[in-house]
């Protein structure tokens, strides 16, 4: 394996960690009817547990409220227990044929709260990216001790030097995204 072979994969793990914290501050609500709230909520559908989008429609008629219509009527009710055993915090509004979501407002308090939680989650990425860095510069000292094809000192330093200034790059990605995230989540 080639230190440009390291690289590349230091920079795929690095990439699919920015990827997640996205995925994940995606889940955090703003106080504004997003669709990708209802990502993790699972409706026990035949005794699957399914997403909520593969079993209904979900749309938002406005900022504040979502509208979900499942494809079958006979399953209101588990939808209904999903949206309560989620943890999203709205109560659904059952009216026999659609259920009815409120998005409530976030108090200062909540904000500040989902502004930690913002925080923790980058943490989480930021770590992420430090192990894979850790784990490409270990590739780089096995390949600089391996008998066969052993590396010279300075194509070490250099592939060590080119994976840290792809972290620092995956670092500062990681910062912005948190940081946009944070004053979207304080901005009232």
């Amino acid at each position: 394996m080639a230190i440009a072979d390291i690289k590349k994969n230091a920079q795929a793990q690095m990439d699919k960690s920015v990827l997640a914290l996205g995925e994940e501050l995606k889940k955090i609500r703003t106080g504004r009817a997003q669709v990708s709230m209802l990502d993790g909520v699972r409706v026990n559908y035949y005794g699957n547990p399914s997403p909520l989008s593969q079993v209904a429609s979900i749309s938002t008629p406005d900022a504040k409220s979502f509208l979900i219509a499942p494809w079958e009527v006979s399953i209101l009710k588990d939808i209904e227990q999903a949206i309560i055993k989620s943890e999203l915090g709205m109560a659904p509004m059952n009216d026999g044929k659609v259920i009815r979501l409120k998005v409530p407002d976030v108090t200062e308090e909540r904000r500040k709260d989902l502004a930690k939680q913002v925080k923790k989650i980058a943490e989480e990425a930021r770590v992420a990216v430090r192990m894979a860095r850790r784990d490409a510069n270990e590739a780089i000292k096995k390949m600089k001790a391996d008998k066969k094809a052993p590396l010279s000192e300075d194509e070490a330093k250099k592939g060590e030097a080119d994976i840290q200034k792809v972290t620092d790059d995956m670092i500062k990605k990681v910062d912005q995204i948190a940081d946009e995230k944070e004053k979207s989540i304080l901005t009232i």
